[in-house]
């Protein structure tokens, strides 16, 4: 099976470092005009000039997703320029740590208008022009907070589940114009927003003594991921959360298979 994206028009937000860097590169291989949508004027630039390099078409916006007015007019000039949108990303997010009693009202708003207020602005902004064209690709980011959250981080995985759902309302609403809604769960992917590779030996073992594939994720593993649901093999797929955590909990104590393993394994 081969994933063509050639020619696509995908729209793909917080793209300035880490996940989103890599899906950006990752559908530009795939031959996706990729039109790239970020808050940090450095990060765009750097963008652009490796895009330059490597020859890939399409633009670098700089753009605040909570803006409805500069979202709208971003998107039709985007629409208007590159004649449609076929796939739209939304991986811009923040996170949203604090304890009930500790975190701050100007936090949770902050946690809300970036990843559900932006979200919701994309999503609005881009269905138009997807109807038009008679097809499309919606993916959203979640969060495996959304599917176990932890303490400590409430506006966070409240946050993430609120896109989950909206998502497969998403999924609902925009089917009969051959539209499809996902939503993706990434897990222990280290990045500079979670540095799970730089935290101390004895807490990486604890982190990764939850999942069924005893590794750390990578990038690429959530790109691969939303070029298949983005490409015309994903058509009958909709309305899902897709879970790339590497197993995550799929059993209680995902450790204990792997110290029978241990147990088992014959001696060199």
């Amino acid at each position: 099976m081969k994933i063509d994206l050639n020619g696509r028009v995908a729209v793909i937000t917080g793209v300035g470092k880490g996940i989103g860097r890599e899906i950006v590169h990752t559908f530009a291989r795939e031959g996706a005009v990729v039109i790239a949508v970020d808050i940090n004027r450095e990060d765009l630039e750097s963008l652009g000039a490796e895009f330059a390099e490597a020859g890939y078409p399409g633009a670098q916006i700089l753009l605040d997703v909570r803006d409805r007015d500069a979202v709208t007019a971003a998107m039709e000039d985007v629409a208007a320029r590159f004649g449609g949108i076929d796939i739209l990303i939304n991986n811009a997010g923040v996170t949203g740590d604090g304890w009930l009693d500790e975190i701050s009202e100007r936090a949770w708003d902050f946690c809300f208008d970036v990843n559900v207020k932006g979200t919701f602005l994309m999503c609005q902004a881009v269905a138009p022009h997807m109807k038009r064209r008679g097809g499309g690709r919606i993916i959203n980011a979640a969060s495996f907070a959304a599917i176990m959250p932890s303490a400590g981080s409430a506006a966070y995985a409240a946050a993430k589940a609120a896109v989950v759902q909206f998502t497969r309302t998403l999924a609902g609403e925009l089917g009969p114009w051959g539209i499809t809604a996902n939503s993706y769960a990434p897990g222990m992917i280290p990045t500079t927003l979670n540095n799970f590779a730089l935290l101390p030996e004895a807490s990486q073992e604890r982190l990764l003594d939850t999942l069924s594939l005893r590794e750390w994720g990578r990038k690429e593993d959530v790109a691969n991921l939303l070029c298949f649901l983005a490409s015309d093999q994903a058509r009958y797929i909709s309305g899902a959360l897709h879970d790339v955590s590497g197993g995550k909990f799929a059993t209680q104590i995902p450790r204990a298979a792997y110290e029978r393993a241990g147990r088992l394994a014959p001696v060199a």
